[in-house]
């Protein structure tokens, strides 16, 4: 299955989740469509499973081989799996950009990393799906720091979350510990995701 290119305020209102982070997609806070306003349809406990999939795969803008490889990889590990699987994707080098602030979306910071802008402990990475580890170093290429994107996406920056130290002089974020489940999106209950995937 091929990643999702289709209009994403319509799937945020779909899934009842922000993609962006802005809210803005939800000022309708029902699903799109002539009958939206009027659904009250009884969801299953599988149909409850696969929304909270959905929401976690489009909110960090993955298709669907991707997404089950990692929780494989996230349930091998030692722990919850399901907070493995989170900590794991937060640990993507596309998440980790959009999280300092030089993107507005995953989407934005996807297209920084695959187009060469991007550096991890000084060495050029291309790589959206590189696993950073705590203690890595990313920073911006020399060339890349006057981009206007990138300047605007820094201006419009709200809150840096905790586990990144970010120097503005040197243009670099370091990657300092994983992050804790309380810091992260309080929206999803990976718990169904572990069990859509244990079925």
């Amino acid at each position: 299955m091929s990643r999702y290119t289709g209009p994403k305020f319509k799937l945020s209102r779909r899934l009842g989740i922000s993609l962006s982070g802005s809210g803005k997609e939800l000022k309708r806070a029902f699903p799109p469509g002539q009958h939206g306003a009027n659904q009250r349809r009884k969801v299953s406990g599988y149909g409850l499973q696969l929304m909270e999939k959905q929401k976690l795969r489009h909110m960090y803008g993955l298709n669907e081989k991707q997404f089950r490889n990692l929780f494989d990889r996230a349930s091998k590990l030692q722990g919850k799996a399901g907070e493995n699987f989170f900590f794991l994707l937060e640990s993507r080098l596309d998440n980790l950009v959009y999280r300092l602030g030089w993107s507005n979306s995953r989407y934005g910071a996807r297209q920084l990393v695959s187009h060469g802008h991007i550096t991890v402990n000084g060495k050029k990475v291309d790589i959206a799906s590189y696993t950073v580890v705590p203690g890595d170093v990313i920073g911006l290429r020399e060339r890349s720091r006057g981009l206007k994107t990138i300047k605007e996406a820094i201006e419009g920056r709200h809150h840096l979350p905790g586990y990144i130290d970010f120097n503005a002089n040197a243009m670099e974020g370091k990657y300092v510990r994983l992050p804790e489940r309380g810091e992260l999106s309080q929206d999803i209950e990976e718990q169904q995701i572990v069990e859509f995937y244990s079925r």
